[in-house]
């Protein structure tokens, strides 16, 4: 039995764990959920032809998994690499039955967490935020249902009308590869020579 001298501070052996408290997650009689909120049973086990058989690419579950691990070293975004984000709620002011049937859209009084991010679109992760650029909002809905994503530009058309036209738009806004400027704006002859050949980029450029 250990004595307490007069002098001798008093100290709390649970200090350090009512510390620790903030960063522990509490799984007990939560459900198991994919990376996208879809409810799964176990985690440990790949679709099979068979008892013996090969796996099964339909195990979409496996994929996201292999997919997860291939890319726990995440580069830079190619795109919106600056912005920052915020966590909050989302609550709809009456309910959308005769638009939608997504059930986070049904209920006024229901709550949706959602975490939102802000970011411009060319610049490197550590350009400035005052660039004359356009801007992007990115909106994750956590729902009872699965996690739904909104993408949005705070413009109203867009340089192209072809997807398939999207690297190249990129790559004429980048920076000049043997001396990296000019950086986060489109100042330089690789952007404005894609704006001639491509005569359906004259609507954005309006609006730039």
């Amino acid at each position: 039995m250990k004595v307490q001298m007069k002098d001798e501070p008093i100290i709390n052996e649970n200090k350090k764990h009512e510390q620790l408290n903030t960063f522990r997650v509490d799984d007990l009689g939560k459900t198991m959920t994919t990376n996208q909120g879809l409810k799964i049973s176990e985690d440990e086990f790949s679709l099979k032809a068979g008892e013996r058989g090969p796996t099964l690419m339909e195990d979409f579950h496996f994929r996201e998994k292999i997919t997860h691990f291939d890319h726990e070293r995440i580069p830079e975004r190619v795109v919106h690499a600056r912005g920052f984000g915020v966590h909050g709620e989302f609550q709809v002011y009456k309910a959308m039955k005769e638009f939608t049937k997504a059930k986070f859209l049904q209920d006024p009084s229901v709550k949706t967490p959602v975490f939102v991010r802000f970011s411009t679109v060319i610049g490197f992760r550590g350009s400035a935020d005052t660039v004359r650029d356009v801007r992007g909002m990115a909106t994750k809905f956590y729902t009872e249902e699965g996690n739904y994503d909104l993408v949005n530009n705070n413009m109203a058309v867009f340089f192209i009308q072809d997807a398939i036209k999207f690297p190249d738009i990129i790559h004429a806004n980048k920076p000049e590869p043997h001396n990296e400027i000019p950086q986060a704006t489109a100042a330089h002859d690789t952007f404005w020579d894609f704006v001639v050949k491509n005569q359906e980029t004259a609507h954005q450029i309006m609006w730039v």
